[in-house]
């Protein structure tokens, strides 16, 4: 049982404590769900990231999250997935749900004719060496809550005042720099599609 929800434009903070409150009171019973967002623009920090990541962020807000994983960026015309699923149910490990995740983010480029793979030893999914597709997750209770964000159609200026994912050289693009003009709803519910495929 899979319960989808299209939460539209919300803050961080407020997505992140419902994730988190949403798995301390789920049970063995509880259906998995998916949660679609878009944030305003703001700067996490996962549990290994470091602040001297942070170049010039200005006066967009930075939030320590508990998620994995480095430093990133979300905007308006970035999908953002947030995955609260019970691994244990599944019968998922934390790397297969990271494999998982990054191949929902690829086929569905592959659908748009765009030609993206994922690293070994970064997380997330690339496009000629350009990040694309980030994953961070945080597993309490053997569920998974954060996701995954996928950049479409977005202001991606401020990736460049921070070290992206912790690599100071690291590029970014999205898919509307690639020629695919596609709505952040529509493309949501193409990689929404591909994760329950998945699973």
């Amino acid at each position: 049982m899979l319960t989808i929800r299209n939460l539209g434009l919300q803050d961080y903070e407020t997505s992140w404590q419902a994730m988190q409150c949403f798995t301390q009171e789920r049970n063995a019973e509880t259906p998995d769900e998916i949660w679609i967002v878009e944030h305003p623009p703001v700067y996490t920090l996962g549990l290994s990231g470091k602040r001297e990541h942070l170049l010039n962020t200005g006066n967009i807000p930075v939030i320590n999250s508990d998620r994995g994983g480095q430093v990133t960026y979300h905007g308006p015309g970035q999908v953002v997935i947030y995955t609260l699923l019970d691994l244990k149910r599944l019968n998922l490990g934390v790397r297969q749900l990271v494999t998982l995740l990054e191949q929902a983010m690829i086929n569905t480029l592959a659908d748009h004719g765009i030609s993206a793979d994922s690293k070994a030893d970064a997380p997330g999914v690339y496009v000629n060496d350009k990040k694309i597709g980030s994953i961070g997750l945080r597993i309490k209770k053997n569920c998974s809550y954060h996701g995954l964000s996928l950049n479409n159609d977005m202001d991606l200026g401020p990736f460049d005042h921070i070290n992206t994912c912790g690599y100071s050289d690291l590029k970014v693009t999205q898919l509307s720099d690639l020629g695919v003009t596609i709505s952040t709803a529509q493309l949501a519910n193409s990689v929404i599609q591909a994760i329950t495929t998945a699973l």
